[in-house]
């Protein structure tokens, strides 16, 4: 798994300030001199954007639920090996993920796999004693996961702060590792539940700076860099060298591409939700990755063999994107051409015929799925999802499999549900989340041909559901999947963009 310090930023619940330190602690470690690779834990599109504006380097998400075990150590040996230092930002509270019960889809899960240190992140405005208490529990909750250290954020005077530092002191617990002052970090934008996604008029570097100099100032950064390198040996055997994130030699797989296929990524201020690991195991098996804008853009790249259109905020850019008449056309007609085309949560909207903004505005867009989209003003989904897709489309090893197939209970393990998926033909299942504020109205009239995509498992439910919309070689949902939950998917993907280029 490599032998990279590494520290875990963590909070006792979502709200307490992780993203701001996080970012502060790895722009002021960077002006240090020391090259930091970034984490995310969970399925956050957003915060990465910002811990890669601030260390330079892309932010990487780490997800138990989604990918496993070996994956996850994986990823974080191969993505450390140049690095001096790992920052992995948590996500809700420390052992708050996919289950109430364990620590499947957590921060801790991902701290006790790498043998990660923990620094909790705690509110302490209108707290003293108490905060002993508080750390005491979180400390001995869980054996696999170490609690290194304590930041407190929203403190008042330096009086408060010894009052804190003595607390934990004469209880014997992780020390206080510095304590930021009410008021001491700027403010960063949000939107929805998340932040905007990050450049640098979001993010200036005047920001980042200001964020750097409090951690500078309020913590111990000569004992955080020591805790990183403190950490210890993950959870399970950790491999020599990565494992392979495509292939593991079985079923007569081989990692030698047939030949180079063109798959064009949508890519600008209104599609720009991928895991960065996706379009690495895309490239992986054969793909030559073409980015191109749906905003700006008159045409589609040439020699396509496939596109992948993520999510984004195209609700935002909505006008731009249906003025841009040139483009919409070459959509349709690629769609039209039999080639394969795959649309997530934003790429769905788009490729409908019409979308609602919430000021009123109906703004027609591709046309080529027989939906229209209106936005919300509340949350409409936000969970892990499972699913296996139905027969036909571009993700079904073959139109023999039958229509629906439950997949494996919730708590079957990440590893031994990969190696289920690699028999011939057997149905590929896999993971992924929904995040979004809208909805989709189905236009009956020009639904002929259409049948779902995908049957879904959510975790608030046990029953299967029918998803998204496939016709031919074009899948769309709202469903953002992780090509890592499923051995064969990245592979099956370029396989299919190959074939579907030839038939067409």
């Amino acid at each position: 798994m490599g032998s990279c310090p590494r520290l875990v930023i963590a909070g006792t619940g979502s709200g307490v300030g992780k993203t701001s330190l996080a970012l502060g602690l790895v722009r002021a470690l960077s002006r240090h001199g020391l090259r930091v690779q970034t984490f995310k834990v969970g399925p956050d599109f957003l915060d990465p954007s910002y811990l890669t504006l601030a260390s330079g380097r892309p932010c990487y998400n780490l997800d138990g639920w989604m990918t496993g075990r070996p994956y996850v150590q994986g990823l974080f040996a191969r993505t450390t090996r140049d690095a001096d230092i790992a920052i992995i930002e948590g996500v809700m509270g420390l052992f708050d993920g996919a289950s109430p019960s364990s620590l499947e889809g957590s921060t801790a899960e991902i701290a006790a796999w790498l043998g990660a240190p923990v620094l909790l992140t705690v509110n302490t405005h209108g707290v003293a004693r108490s905060l002993a208490a508080i750390v005491k529990g979180y400390a001995e909750f869980e054996p696999s996961v170490r609690l290194a250290g304590v930041i407190a954020n929203q403190s008042g005077s330096e009086r408060h702060k010894a009052w804190l530092a003595e607390a934990l002191g004469s209880s014997k617990l992780p020390p206080l590792v510095g304590a930021i002052p009410r008021g001491a970090l700027p403010a960063l934008q949000s939107r929805h539940l998340g932040l905007v996604t990050a450049d640098t008029q979001i993010l200036p570097q005047e920001t980042l700076d200001e964020l750097a100099a409090a951690c500078e100032r309020h913590l111990d950064l000569d004992l955080l860099v020591r805790l990183a390198g403190s950490a210890g040996e993950g959870e399970g055997e950790a491999p020599a060298e990565p494992p392979s994130r495509v292939w593991d030699g079985s079923a007569g797989a081989s990692p030698s591409p047939q030949s180079e296929v063109r798959i064009g990524i949508a890519r600008d201020e209104a599609f720009h939700f991928y895991y960065p690991d996706n379009l690495e195991l895309l490239a992986e098996c054969g793909a030559e990755l073409v980015e191109f804008s749906p905003i700006r853009d008159q045409c589609l790249p040439s020699g396509l063999a496939g596109i992948y259109l993520g999510g984004g905020y195209p609700e935002v850019h909505a006008e731009a994107l249906s003025a841009n008449q040139s483009f919409l056309a070459d959509i349709r007609a690629f769609a039209a051409s039999g080639r394969c085309l795959y649309a997530e949560c934003g790429g769905l909207m788009y490729l409908g015929r019409a979308l609602a903004t919430l000021d009123g505005k109906r703004l027609a867009l591709a046309g080529v799925v027989p939906i229209e989209t209106a936005m919300l003003k509340s949350l409409r989904s936000l969970g892990y999802v499972e699913v296996t897709p139905m027969p036909g489309s571009i993700w079904s090893p073959g139109a023999e499999q039958p229509e629906t197939t439950r997949p494996p209970e919730g708590g079957t393990p990440n590893e031994d549900r990969l190696k289920a998926g690699l028999q011939t033909n057997a149905p590929l299942s896999l993971r992924g989340h929904e995040f979004h504020y809208s909805r989709v109205t189905i236009d009956e009239s020009a639904a002929e041909g259409w049948h779902p995509a995908y049957q879904v498992r959510r975790r608030r439910s046990p029953a299967a559901e029918s998803d998204g919309f496939c016709k031919g070689a074009i899948v769309a949902s709202y469903v953002h999947l992780h090509f890592a939950s499923c051995q064969q998917a990245a592979r099956h993907f370029v396989d299919r963009c190959r074939e579907s280029l030839r038939g067409a």
